[in-house]
């Protein structure tokens, strides 16, 4: 039998989960420039292999691991802390998210560790529910658990190491765009914003359930319909908002960008033209105001965008979609055999020869 979401999660809980947390959700990672000093500290090189396929370098989804001809390892790891309050909902999205950097690979996940940091004091019942939440999904997922690890900590924290699949000859990377590409999302922004508001008990519970609705959704529908398209370019959106992956994916890839502002879409509920509209009234998170400074040091070009756009293409994302770079050609089929399997997508700009002074992105 299907359990729904609704039935698995039993009585209401009480326990604000996200009051137990500094941030929400991926917009608790280290920014893209503390992640870049802390990088430029070592004084040991990262040990690899001939065998490594992808590795620190393109600042990618995940590790690729080749073993064989036909075959490669996908390896990535994800925990964050709680970003809405239902343990049940908070255990889906953390399995869904963790699982999205193997499809945004081209692979298939076949199995994960869960990782666990936990108050003693928060409830061990409430822990569970959240394991419930990521079993699910990986059930769903045909991934299995083969165990995990945790820890006492005074904030809560859950994630997944996921192990997945994939033939090297099918592989997505941030690093294969090419100029004339087409830039293809896949989910709306906004989910930082929403859950920004959420954890101050200010989104108004529409919104919230389509939020929470999106990411939960997973990519492996999206990634399988990118690679039947040719798709040679991808990377997921998350903590480092819209702006911060495509420019690993632009610089990983030699190529310079140009979104189309208007085109960028957006959670409705957001209200970004509206007084009383949440990004107004600054919702936004520190990992979204990080990833905002981070983008106007790398030299991106907003041009004349709006601001509540511009605060947009910088919102920390969780669980977000993937952002596809595709032949121009093959656009047209692949939005509407994605919008034929439930899953829409947006066309937002477009790739170009990486050129001397020119900024790497460009609003318009």
């Amino acid at each position: 039998m299907t359990v729904t979401p609704t039935e698995a999660a039993g009585p209401a809980e009480t326990t604000r989960l996200t009051g137990w947390s500094h941030g929400a959700g991926c917009g608790c990672k280290l920014s893209q420039s503390e992640l870049q000093a802390v990088m430029g500290s070592m004084t040991i090189p990262m040990p690899t292999g001939p065998e490594v396929i992808v590795g620190p370098a393109t600042a990618d989804d995940a590790g690729v691991f080749r073993l064989g001809p036909d075959l490669a390892m996908v390896q990535t790891v994800d925990v964050f802390t709680p970003i809405v309050d239902d343990p049940f909902d908070w255990g889906r999205i953390a399995a869904v998210n963790a699982l999205s950097d193997v499809y945004a690979m081209g692979g298939r996940p076949v199995a994960a560790l869960n990782v666990v940091c936990w108050p003693r004091d928060l409830g061990f019942e409430l822990l569970g529910r959240v394991l419930d939440g990521a079993s699910s999904v990986l059930a769903t997922a045909g991934c299995a658990v083969l165990g995990g690890h945790s820890i006492d900590d005074p904030e809560p924290k859950f994630g997944l190491a996921v192990t997945g699949l994939v033939d090297p000859r099918h592989l997505l990377t941030n690093a294969a765009a090419r100029p004339g590409d087409a830039l293809v999302l896949t989910k709306a922004l906004g989910t930082g914003i929403a859950t920004t508001a959420l954890k101050a008990d200010c989104c108004p519970a529409d919104l919230a359930a389509v939020v929470i609705e999106s990411m939960t959704t997973p990519n492996d529908v999206t990634a399988e319909a990118a690679v039947a398209a040719g798709v040679r370019a991808a990377t997921d959106v998350t903590g480092f908002g819209l702006l911060g992956h495509l420019r690993e994916m632009v610089d990983a890839s030699g190529v310079r960008a140009v979104l189309d502002a208007a085109a960028l879409p957006a959670f409705a509920g957001l209200g970004l033209d509206r007084d009383d509209g949440l990004v107004r009234r600054r919702f936004l998170s520190g990992g979204t105001r990080r990833n905002r400074q981070d983008a106007e040091a790398a030299g991106v070009d907003f041009g004349d965008t709006p601001e509540r756009i511009r605060w947009l293409a910088c919102d920390a994302q969780t669980s977000g979609g993937l952002l596809l770079a595709v032949d121009p050609a093959a656009v047209g089929s692949l939005l509407v055999t994605l919008a034929l399997r439930g899953r829409p997508a947006w066309r937002i700009g477009r790739l170009d020869s990486r050129l001397p002074g020119r900024p790497p992105i460009t609003l318009q």
